[in-house]
C-alpha cells in the first residue's frame, strides 16, 4: 500500500478552490491533485448534496505538472453550506472517495465532505492575524489606577503578590490592572509582531474576571471607563493592532440592572430576559449552578433588541464610532440560547452577526466552544472558534508531561492531580501520530474557511499554562505548530515570559514587566518574536493548503502550499528520519532554511530525506506549486453522452 502522503489531495485553499467566499448561485471551480501513476485514475466525479439530494458533475483532466495530475470540476453553490466530495474511478474499476474525512474505498459521511460557505466571509485581515490575549486586571497597571479605591467586593493585592486560588480570593482578588496600563504596553505587542488584541470583559461586574457583568453599555471605571477604552482602541489602531472584545451572551451577573428589575418582579419587562422557576421570580436558571450568573432566555424579543439586534444594541454600540472595535469573542457561545429542549443558538448567532454586518462588515466573530464545536462552526455566523480539542488538547497530550503539582481548588481542597481541560480522566499520552489523528478528526466536519478562523492556542485564561507541563524543549515545537498549522495563532499574555500556572485560576498571574531583561525571559520573548515573524512573513502559513508528508510516533513533516511559495515544517519529540518520495515535495533542491536545525537533503532519485534530532522544530521555504490552467466548465453528469467518456486508464491531455 502506498504511503499515506502519496495520495490524491484537495483542501479549501486557493490552489484548489477558485473562490472561498461565494454567494448562492455562484459557480466555483474545485480541483483535485493526484500523484502521477496513482492507480491509473481514469475518471473523477464530484458529488454535491444540495438540499440533501446528490448532484454529480464530471471533472476534466487539466494536465500534469511536477509529477502531479490535476482535475477540475465546476459546481454551483446552492446551500449556505455546500458540501462536495471527489469520486475517483480507477483503471480496475475500483472507486475511491476523498472528502475531509480522508481517502476511503467505502462510502463516506456527508458531514465530513469538503464545504464551501456562501456569504458571511471573514474580514480579509483575519489571514494575517496573530492574536494576543490579555486579562485586564493582571496585564498592566497605570499610575491612574493608584487613585481608584478598591470596590466593595474586592480583596486588594499587590502586583507582585501571590495568587489566591481559594474562594472568595479566587474571583475577588484585585490587582488593579487597567486599560491605560494596557495602552502603555502596546509597543511590546508591536515588537512581538502580534496584530490583534483580545481582552477578556471590561464591563462593570463584581469579580476580577468580569464575566458576571452588571451592565454591557459602559466600561468599568475600575479599568478607566469609556474614555480609557477609547484611548486603548485609538492607540492600538495607530499601530495596526485590531481590538477584539469579549461579550457574555449566555448570562449576566446578578448585579445587572436587567436582572435586578426582574428578580421578584414577574410583571417587569425584564422578567422575560431570564429563566425563572417560580411565579414570584425568586429562583432562576444559572450557568453551571453558579447562583451569581443567571441565564438569558433568548426567546425574548426585547432582550434581542437591547443586546444583539439593530443599531441601538449593545453589540452595535462598541462596533460603531467613536469606539470601532474590530470584532467580538462570544463567551459560552456553545450554551447560548440552549436549555433542555430549547435551542435558539443559531437564531442568536445569526442575529448577532447580521447586526455586525450592518454596522461594519469588516469585523470578526469568534465563538467560545470548549469541546467538539463542529455543529455550530459551519460559517453561518461564527468565523471561527476558541475551542480546544483539535489543536490545544492534542499538542498537550503529545508534547507535555503529566506532573503532580500540589495546588488548591475552589473550596480550599489540596490536590496533586494534573489539571487537563476539565477532563476527570486526566491527560492522555499521545504519539505524534495520535496528535495528527486527533487534529484531523476534529477538523473533518468544519469547513476549511472556518478552520482558518479557529484559534490555535497553547493556553488561555481558562487553562493551565502549557509551560508548566511542557516536556524538555517542547515550547518551541508547540509554539511553532501554532504558528504553522491552519488557524489563528494565540499568545496568552505572559506565555512569552515563560509564566507557569497549574490551572486556569493560577494562570492569571500579573505580568512581571520588571523582569523583561532577565536572560531566560529575554530568550523566551525572542523565541516568540522569531516564530511570529515566521508566520507573518510567509503567507502560505496562513492561507496555504496543508498536506501531511510523513507521520510516525515521534514526529511529523507537513507542507503549507500556495502558488507563490510553500513552507515545509518538521516537528518532533524524539527525532525523525523520513524519506519522502518524489514528487511529494517539489523544489526541495532550492529549499531555504527558515528556522531550526533539521537537515533536508535530496537523494539521486529525487526523494527528499528529512532528519531532525531530539525535540525540535524546523521550517524551510520551498518554491510555490505549479498547476496547469483550469479546464472550462464541464456539463452536469446527466447531460453527458456515455460514449464520450474517456477510456479508463488512458486519460487524454
Amino acid at each position: 500500500m502506498m504511503d499515506a502522503a502519496r495520495r490524491p489531495h484537495h483542501d479549501g485553499s486557493p490552489l484548489y478552490v477558485s473562490h472561498s467566499a461565494p454567494a448562492l448561485g455562484d459557480e466555483v471551480a474545485v480541483r483535485l491533485r493526484v500523484p502521477e501513476g496513482y492507480d491509473a485514475v481514469g475518471r473523477v466525479l464530484v458529488r454535491s448534496n444540495p438540499d440533501h439530494e446528490p448532484v454529480w458533475v464530471e471533472a476534466s483532466r487539466d494536465g500534469a505538472a511536477d509529477g502531479w495530475e490535476w482535475w477540475t470540476a465546476h459546481i454551483v453553490v446552492t446551500n449556505p453550506r455546500h458540501g462536495y466530495r471527489f469520486h475517483l474511478v480507477l483503471a480496475d474499476g475500483r472507486v475511491e472517495i476523498l472528502n475531509q474525512g480522508g481517502l476511503t474505498d467505502v462510502d463516506a459521511l456527508d458531514g465530513q465532505d469538503f464545504a464551501l460557505v456562501a456569504e458571511n466571509p471573514p474580514p480579509a485581515w483575519m489571514d494575517d492575524t496573530v492574536l494576543y490575549q490579555i486579562f485586564p486586571d493582571r496585564f498592566a497597571r497605570s499610575q491612574a489606577a493608584d487613585a481608584r479605591p478598591a470596590p466593595h467586593w474586592a480583596i486588594p493585592a499587590a502586583w507582585d503578590g501571590p495568587l489566591d486560588p481559594v474562594h472568595p480570593g479566587r474571583g475577588r482578588q484585585f490587582y488593579g490592572g487597567d486599560l491605560d496600563g494596557a495602552a502603555e504596553k502596546l509597543d511590546h505587542l508591536s515588537d512581538l509582531g502580534v496584530t490583534a488584541l483580545y481582552h477578556t470583559p471590561i464591563f462593570p461586574a463584581e469579580s476580577n474576571h468580569r464575566y458576571d457583568a452588571s451592565r454591557f453599555d459602559a466600561v468599568d471605571p475600575l479599568v478607566g471607563g469609556d474614555d480609557a477604552y477609547l484611548r486603548l482602541i485609538e492607540a492600538s489602531h495607530a499601530r495596526g493592532i485590531r481590538i477584539i472584545g469579549d461579550l457574555t451572551t449566555n448570562h449576566s451577573g446578578i448585579a445587572h440592572d436587567w436582572f435586578r428589575a426582574a428578580l421578584g418582579h414577574p410583571e417587569a419587562p425584564e422578567s422575560a430576559f431570564y429563566y425563572f422557576h417560580d411565579e414570584a421570580n425568586e429562583t432562576y436558571e444559572t450557568w453551571l449552578d453558579a447562583d451569581t450568573l443567571p441565564k438569558f432566555d433568548w426567546s425574548s424579543a426585547e432582550l434581542r433588541r437591547r443586546f444583539i439586534e439593530g443599531p441601538d444594541s449593545v453589540v452595535a454600540q462598541w462596533l460603531r464610532a467613536p469606539y470601532g472595535i474590530d470584532g467580538w469573542r462570544i463567551d459560552v457561545a456553545n450554551m447560548t440560547g440552549r436549555l433542555g429542549r430549547v435551542d435558539l443558538n443559531a437564531e442568536v448567532r445569526q442575529t448577532l452577526r447580521r447586526t455586525m454586518i450592518d454596522v461594519n462588515p469588516d469585523t470578526l466573530l469568534l465563538a467560545e466552544s470548549t469541546n467538539d464545536a463542529a455543529s455550530d462552526l459551519q460559517g453561518d455566523a461564527w468565523h471561527g472558534g476558541m475551542t480546544y480539542p483539535a489543536f490545544t488538547r492534542g499538542v498537550w497530550a503529545w508534547l507535555a508531561d503529566p506532573r503532580r503539582i500540589p495546588h488548591y481548588g475552589f473550596h480550599g481542597e489540596l490536590s496533586n492531580d494534573m489539571w487537563f481541560f476539565g477532563l476527570p480522566t486526566g491527560m492522555p499520552r499521545y504519539s505524534a501520530r495520535q496528535f495528527v489523528e486527533q487534529f484531523q478528526r476534529f477538523t473533518s466536519q468544519i469547513p476549511w474557511r472556518v478552520q482558518r478562523g479557529t484559534m490555535s492556542a497553547l493556553d488561555t485564561h481558562d487553562t493551565a499554562r502549557f509551560a508548566t507541563y511542557a516536556s524538555p524543549g517542547a515550547v518551541p515545537v508547540a509554539l511553532g505548530l501554532s504558528m504553522t498549522l491552519p488557524g489563528i495563532p494565540v499568545v496568552y499574555a505572559g506565555d512569552e515570559f515563560g509564566l507557569e500556572g497549574v490551572d486556569g485560576e493560577m494562570s492569571r498571574t500579573p505580568m512581571p514587566w520588571d523582569r523583561m531583561a532577565e536572560p531566560e525571559i529575554a530568550a523566551r520573548i525572542a523565541l516568540y518574536r522569531e516564530l511570529i515573524a515566521l508566520r507573518r512573513t510567509h503567507p502560505a502559513l496562513s492561507t496555504g493548503g496543508l498536506r501531511w508528508l510523513h507521520v510516525d510516533d515521534a514526529g511529523v513533516v507537513f507542507v503549507r502550499e500556495s502558488a507563490a511559495e510553500s513552507v515545509l515544517v518538521v516537528a518532533t519529540r524524539g527525532g525523525v528520519d523520513a524519506r519522502v518520495e518524489a514528487p511529494l515535495i517539489v523544489g526541495a533542491a532550492a529549499a531555504k532554511r527558515l528556522y531550526g536545525d533539521a537537515a533536508l537533503d535530496v537523494d539521486a532519485d529525487g526523494a527528499v530525506r528529512v532528519r531532525a534530532e531530539g525535540t525540535s522544530f524546523a521550517a524551510f521555504a520551498l518554491p510555490g506549486v505549479t498547476a496547469p490552467p483550469i479546464s472550462a466548465a464541464s456539463p452536469a453528469l446527466e447531460e453527458i453522452d456515455p460514449e464520450a467518456f474517456v477510456q479508463l486508464g488512458a486519460p487524454s491531455e
